[in-house]
């Protein structure tokens, strides 16, 4: 099974062309060799909720991925907002998956519970905020991997066919 996948940055920076997204390459590279995705569509949106809101309706409803992965705007700084945006956009909430990456990473480094990401659910699309460094992407990814293809199982509808 081939997943298609969104990546979605929320930087300032990065959308201005002033900082390399190197945590996307991070994602695309984990998703394509750990789940066997493909990256359908990528985009960078400033640290602004109304745009991150668009994109990830339009990620969800016109690109409609299996699975949207954001980066940035986790964090306790007042511009960062993905988590806000997210819920705005779900329709239901799955806390485990968030859960779970703090508690990992947690183990390693406390400062993980200043991480703020949600992870939840729009229409047939699972949506997981990681946080903006190239690190923190891939210990947080790594920390929920194996429980993906499982949940994107049942996110899609073909749990059940698998069985």
């Amino acid at each position: 099974m081939v997943w298609k996948t969104a990546i979605l940055t929320a930087s300032d920076k990065g959308s201005r062309g002033e900082r390399e997204d190197t945590s996307a390459q991070v994602i695309r590279e984990l998703v394509e060799e750990e789940l066997s995705g493909e990256i359908i569509e990528y985009r960078i949106v400033p640290d602004e909720q109304d745009e991150i809101i668009a994109a990830l309706i339009e990620l969800t409803d016109y690109y409609q991925v299996d699975l949207v992965l954001t980066t940035g705007g986790t964090e306790l700084a007042v511009r960062d907002v993905t988590p806000e945006a997210t819920r705005r956009v779900i329709e239901r909430e799955v806390p485990g998956i968030a859960e779970a990456m703090r508690a990992t990473v947690m183990q390693k480094n406390r400062s993980a519970m200043l991480f703020r990401g949600v992870c939840g659910v729009r229409g047939r699309t699972l949506i997981v905020n990681l946080p903006g460094s190239p690190k923190g992407v891939h210990e947080n990814l790594a920390a929920v991997m194996d429980q993906l293809p499982e949940a994107l199982l049942m996110v899609t509808g073909q749990y059940r066919e698998q069985l």
